[in-house]
């Protein structure tokens, strides 16, 4: 394959007039005209944005990739696309994570690139960019921007998923603003995104163990001098990559989509990577079923100790060993011969990891956390599923029965929460409707709902809570997600009401409602459903486009790459 044609000889190795203008509009940014001699064109696909604090410090990051693509001979072209700040955006970053993956699947087609480094880090960075990415398929390697450091308040270690506590704390009068404006200014200490094992660390995880990165990517610290080293070391080798014409379709099997859900289980990942695996697999035309994840990480126990499910942080996990030490205690389960970018499979990766911390990194036989960091639910409440994080969620509410606390709206929900006329007691249900794709729209990180007020106060820590929407990544408690069919569509779920009684039953995979069929057909002859809240722009392409959870919420017309084919010439 050494001597494959370049994708980019189709723009910079033309004659006449078409390649004139392709080659003279790139000089004037001082190119000499041997950087157009059959070299590999590298895009470097970048989510940098003052908007996107966890990204912030890519324009460094970049340049590190570029001296590796230099150095292997390449030529490397910084390229920005749409950066999603899980932070700031509003109404939430998810709803725009299809148009990000559609400006990165356009960008690259568009382009004279042979290959691509994804420069991604906060949670929707990294699925969008691979979702386009592999949309196009051509050679791809992905550089996470890394956790930020520990942060450090009053002698104790805080990350992101204190967040709630603190909140809660708050609402009890445990603490007062000052204090928490103290926090505030201790947590985020360094670059980089959240130092739990959130979404945006999960994401990373996810695409080390599917073999889209270099080892290590997932777990150094974003200001560790080795972030930029394994920064270089990715753009050196997506040069030779091009030249063997690895991409990801050839990384991404079944098999390397069945490793990832198992290490996903082994870390308690977010339960956002139940979505965006679903859509990345949508893409790359890998079948892949929401009932898959139970099937393959029934068995699995959590042996990474980390916040939200556990006690360290990312850090503490690169001192410990990596990710690496983590899949290799995973030997036993994994699909061995699986291909990764450096060429290597992914057990030649692990082979000689080693884990120098065994309360940060446990065993299978021995592990932190005998529950799985996932579970799939069933029943007449989602007809087609539902998500739950039993490693994060209370023991004694693993199998509860409880009467409905309903909420129609997260404005009904902030209306009423803390009344004190609110009918709810600790046993309750709370259930939040209209969060989902469509409904919200975007499905927003709502799912777990903050307690009411007067029972914080009473001390109660957890209840069950229901919702088509989702949870942040850092988020723990006994909180059921991502219910499908969503409320807005009509289902059984937007026939919940107050006073139902709900049962879940985590061992054995099951969320109902004690409504009959015939009571759930009597309501929904009542259903009347919402009228559209936009009527143009991307908001209306994705409510009349979007797919429910179970399938990944991608939009419908994305699924199944499309690849870099040139339509025709602009000139």
């Amino acid at each position: 394959m050494e001597n494959k044609k370049l994708r980019s000889s189709d723009w910079f190795g033309r004659t006449g007039k078409d390649g004139f203008i392709y080659r003279a509009w790139m000089k004037n940014q001082g190119i000499p005209e041997y950087e157009f001699n059959n070299k590999p064109i590298i895009g470097i696909c970048n989510t940098w944005s003052e908007l996107t604090p966890c990204n912030a410090h890519f324009r460094d990051l970049a340049e590190s990739v570029k001296r590796g693509v230099l150095e292997a001979g390449g030529f490397p072209v910084e390229f920005p696309v749409m950066s999603l700040g899980e932070t700031l955006m509003k109404p939430t970053a998810m709803l725009y994570r299809n148009l990000a993956s559609m400006d990165v699947e356009e960008s690259i087609r568009a382009n004279p690139l042979d290959g691509v480094v994804l420069l991604c880090g906060c949670d929707k960075t990294t699925p969008s960019l691979v979702m386009g990415a592999c949309s196009v398929d051509i050679p791809t390697i992905v550089v996470s921007g890394g956790p930020m450091l520990t942060g450090r308040h009053k002698g104790n270690s805080i990350g992101t998923s204190d967040i709630w506590r603190f909140f809660s704390d708050l609402r009890g009068g445990v603490i007062d603003e000052t204090e928490l404006l103290s926090i505030e200014s201790a947590m985020c200490r360094s670059q980089g995104h959240c130092a739990v094992m959130g979404t945006a660390s999960s994401m990373a995880c996810m695409v080390e163990s599917l073999g889209l990165s270099l080892p290590n990517n997932a777990a150094i610290p974003a200001a560790d001098s080795r972030r930029k080293v394994l920064a270089q070391l990715s753009g050196l080798r997506i040069v030779d990559m091009v030249k063997q014409d690895i991409k990801p379709s050839d990384i991404l099997t079944r098999q390397a989509f069945e490793n990832a859900i198992k290490v996903n289980a082994a870390i308690g990942g977010s339960t956002n990577f139940v979505i965006h695996l679903l859509a990345i697999a949508g893409r790359i035309g890998v079948p892949l079923k929401l009932s898959d994840f139970d099937g393959l990480s029934s068995d699995i126990p959590l042996i990474a100790n980390l916040q939200p499910s556990g006690k360290y942080f990312m850090e503490d996990l690169y001192y410990a060993g990596g990710l690496q030490a983590v899949i290799k205690q995973l030997d036993h389960l994994l699909h061995k011969e699986c291909i990764t970018v450096n060429g290597k499979t992914i057990q030649q990766n692990y082979a000689n990891a080693a884990c120098y911390n065994t309360d940060v990194i446990t065993t299978t036989e021995s592990p932190f956390n005998s529950l799985t960091g996932l579970a799939i639910l069933s029943g007449n409440l989602c007809e087609n599923g539902a998500v739950i994080k039993p490693s994060a969620a209370s023991a004694h509410l693993m199998q509860h029965t409880g009467k409905a606390v309903v909420f129609d709206s997260i404005e009904d929900y902030h209306a009423r929460i803390d009344s004190d006329e609110l009918d709810v007691d600790e046993s309750s249900v709370l259930v939040l409707k209209n969060v989902g794709p469509k409904g919200y729209p975007g499905m927003p990180e709502v799912g777990n709902m903050s307690l009411p007020k007067k029972l914080i106060q009473q001390g109660v820590k957890d209840m069950v809570r229901v919702s088509d929407g989702r949870m942040s990544g850092t988020g723990f408690g006994t909180v059921v997600l991502h219910v499908s069919p969503e409320a807005a569509t009509g289902n059984n779920f937007a026939m919940i009401e107050t006073g139902d009684m709900i049962t879940l039953d985590v061992p054995n995979r099951t969320i109902n409602a004690a409504v009959s069929d015939q009571e759930f057909e009597r309501r929904k002859a009542l259903f009347i459903p919402a009228e559209p809240s936009v009527e143009r722009g991307y908001v209306n392409l994705y409510i009349n486009h979007v797919q429910q959870a179970h399938l990944g919420a991608d939009m419908d017309f994305l699924r199944g790459k499309s690849g870099s084919k040139i339509v025709r010439d602009s000139h």
